[in-house]
């Protein structure tokens, strides 16, 4: 392991015996910020009334700012929620779709909210449409063009995600809602992967909405993550809970916020220390830190191909990823007999997924990875694929 890398390790609380090259699942927190993370904790436990009852708003609102500084967008058109899934249900629940009405999204889609979609569709008779993306494809026209190739007079909604789950690809998100804006399509964009492995300008990127987890990327607790909503479009936002916000007797400065941010009680220590994750990758020069871990991601899908002979999904194109990337595997693999040599006999921890009719290797690179991580996996694939 060369000394980046771990002296990285060492700010992780990760087991030291794990090759975990699977950040992107649920992220890791450093310590300093897990430190940081249950010290309001504790401050809640020391006194809750006085942090719920009259200190919460001004804390989460310092949050929020600092958040939208990192974000480019004002604080008031953010709220906390806890996982992106959950933003994502917000919206989607929200708005006003019915029979005759279409959205349309890709075939890379993370399953739960494919699974959100089509529940609403039953539910109020929409359509919910997964295009399928062809791979590789040309970043800047083709992938554009093959969903608006889709689009009808009943098309409502275009859902997609910024970097999508099971192939790891970074979609051209910003010509797709600037195209969209100009035809009258709402875009709701799926943003779990992107805060803290690429540079986000929410303003600048021209979403409807967008929801983003920071406990993965951004390295802040569990449980943390945000929804934005463009200011032209905040009133069609309904709250999944009815609280005290409806209708409130204090009124803040964006009624977005009030209606989704208090919900009743619970824990908003991951939220709060949100602030401190963001510190710290400023402290510790992140845009270098991703450098790294994508030049790893870039060389372990080059040697995965040359193992097996079949070429990624990205083509030659490694700007189509960040640190995260994915490779096919051979036909015919049984996947979870695959998962658990890797884990039972290598100790690594990596996602092998099943899209469409391939077999997917998803291997996450972060901070406290290592060119020896990269070969110990290599390795076991040798291994287990020529065995």
């Amino acid at each position: 392991m060369n000394n980046e890398a771990k002296t990285y390790r060492d700010l992780f609380m990760l087991d030291p015996e794990i090759i975990f090259l699977n950040h992107g699942s649920f992220g890791a927190t450093p310590k300093p910020v897990f430190d940081s993370y249950q010290t309001w904790q504790r401050l809640l436990e020391r006194q809750p009334v006085e942090f719920l009852g009259r200190r919460i708003g001004d804390l989460m609102k310092t949050a929020r700012d600092c958040l939208g500084d990192y974000l480019h967008t004002s604080g008031d058109n953010l709220v906390f929620v806890t996982n992106a899934t959950h933003g994502l249900n917000i919206v989607a629940r929200s708005l006003s779709l019915g029979p005759g009405d279409e959205v349309l999204a890709s075939n890379h889609e993370y399953g739960a909210l494919d699974k959100t979609w089509r529940f609403l569709g039953q539910k109020h008779g929409f359509k919910y449409i997964n295009i399928p993306v062809p791979v590789p494809d040309n970043p800047s026209d083709g992938f554009v063009n093959s969903i608006f190739e889709h689009v009808t007079p009943h098309t409502r909604i275009i859902f997609l995600s910024h970097i999508t789950s099971p192939t790891a690809l970074i979609f051209p998100i910003k010509e797709v809602c600037m195209r969209a804006r100009n035809a009258g399509i709402m875009t709701v964009i799926d943003g779990a992967h992107a805060p803290g492995q690429i540079d986000l300008d929410l303003d600048d990127l021209g979403a409807d909405f967008y929801s983003g987890n920071l406990h993965k990327w951004l390295c802040a607790p569990k449980g943390s993550a945000f929804l934005y909503a463009a200011p032209r479009v905040q009133s069609l936002v309904e709250p999944l809970v009815v609280s005290w916000g409806w209708e409130s007797e204090h009124p803040g400065s964006s009624r977005f916020v009030d209606l989704l941010e208090w919900t009743g009680t619970r824990d908003p220590a991951a939220f709060l220390a949100v602030t401190d994750a963001i510190a710290f990758q400023r402290d510790h020069d992140w845009p270098a830190v991703r450098a790294r871990c994508h030049q790893m991601a870039a060389e372990t899908q080059r040697r995965i191909q040359e193992l097996t002979g079949i070429p990624p999904l990205n083509g030659d194109d490694t700007s189509r990823f960040a640190q995260m990337a994915a490779s096919p595997l051979p036909d015919g693999l049984d996947l979870d007999a695959f998962k658990t040599r890797l884990y039972d006999q290598h100790k690594i921890e990596v996602p092998l997924v099943k899209w469409g009719e391939r077999n997917l290797i998803r291997f996450s690179y972060q901070a406290y990875n290592s060119q020896n991580d990269m070969e110990n996996l290599i390795t076991a694939l040798t291994g287990i694929l020529r065995g």
